[in-house]
């Protein structure tokens, strides 16, 4: 079986709206692109290995349309030919244009076609598409979480979490890595079971209610 792998931005009050520029997604919202000012060769860095081995993207409408209109036309580096090379998958309720080779559009039951891509390929990568993430976490449908957390708090903008997020355990897969410009890269995997509850003012914490010791 495969593993799904979401790649996510967000700010560090977990917005995930538009990262990549003013375009993306102009309704409402004015903080579009505010990733650029950011990024760093580190980051890039992080960004680039985080596609290694990808041999799929799993995407939602919106992303997809952004990432049709743009890609197919660079034929240099990297990222170009992996995203024009391999099978795109797109969630989608209704009709997008397919023309960016190798595209195919999902059935209605989501969570089982997400099972059959994973059955078929070994790394599929999530970019973005953040209707589609909400919808992968809260059905657990996804194996790891790459997550660049920001040093800015935008106040307003579509959350990471907004979706209905369900209880759930990850684990941290590497140490944290802080960048120049302060953004911090988290690479998570998802785990068994649910968050437990516990009492700090327990004998073996020496804690009080309060925290105080």
């Amino acid at each position: 079986m495969g593993l799904i792998h979401i790649e996510l931005f967000a700010t560090l009050d977990l917005v995930g709206q538009s990262p990549g520029g003013p375009d993306e997604d102009p309704a409402g919202f004015p903080f579009g692109g505010w990733q650029a000012p950011l990024i760093n060769e580190v980051t890039g860095a992080q960004i680039g290995a985080a596609y290694e081995g990808t041999d799929a993207l799993l995407l939602g409408r919106h992303t997809y349309d952004i990432f049709a209109a743009y890609w197919p036309h660079q034929k240099d580096g990297e990222i170009a030919e992996l995203f024009n090379s391999v099978p795109k998958y797109v969630a989608s309720r209704g009709r997008p244009d397919l023309s960016w080779a190798g595209s195919t559009r999902l059935g209605p039951d989501l969570a089982g076609a997400v099972r059959e891509i994973r059955d078929r390929h070994e790394h599929v990568k999530v970019v973005g598409s953040l209707n589609l993430v909400q919808t992968l976490l809260r059905e657990k449908l996804f194996d790891r979480l790459d997550l660049w957390v920001h040093p800015i708090v935008l106040g307003i903008g579509k959350k990471v979490f907004d979706g209905g997020a369900v209880p759930t355990n990850l684990t941290l897969l590497e140490p944290p890595v802080a960048g120049p410009t302060g953004t911090v890269y988290l690479r998570y995997g998802l785990a068994d079971g649910t968050p437990r509850t516990g009492d700090m003012s327990a004998p073996d914490r020496g804690l009080g209610h309060d925290g105080s010791r």
